[in-house]
């Protein structure tokens, strides 16, 4: 009788996978980029990672104050002469969708790709001063 030690990590890990790969499918969605989210006084930046994602094969759209980022990572060529062990990564289709702030200026939105992140800049209105008027009483 083989005895097997639990390991609570483990199976939480376990858990995570098979979440990432059933519960965050939807429709015509392989996989979903992990993404940071920061806000400056100029803007609100949105990094994804997107290792192995050329950027031509990246969409960055605004429609109705939502932002949505939606690409492919293709699978590399098999060789024929080849065993895969363990395949981690995701392949396939990807979307992301972001409800905007109110302050952002959708028409100066503007993304970068470098290094497997792409970074999606949305600068924040620059809001009116405001005025002090002097009204007269009579």
């Amino acid at each position: 009788m083989n005895m097997t030690t639990w390991n609570p990590f483990r199976e939480m890990d376990e858990l995570m996978s098979r979440y990432h790969r059933i519960g965050l499918s939807k429709g015509d969605t392989d996989w979903a980029p992990a993404v940071d989210i920061k806000e400056s006084k100029e803007e609100y930046l949105i990094e994804a990672d997107l290792p192995g994602v050329n950027k031509d094969d990246i969409k960055v759209s605004v429609h109705n104050g939502v932002l949505t980022l939606q690409g492919e990572r293709r699978v590399e060529k098999e060789d024929k002469d080849e065993k895969h062990h363990r395949v981690e990564r995701f392949y396939g289709h990807f979307t992301r969708s972001f409800s905007l702030p109110e302050d952002v200026e959708e028409d100066k939105i503007n993304a970068d790709s470098k290094d497997g992140i792409i970074k999606v800049h949305l600068p924040k209105a620059k809001k009116a001063k405001p005025k002090s008027i002097e009204v007269k009483v009579s």
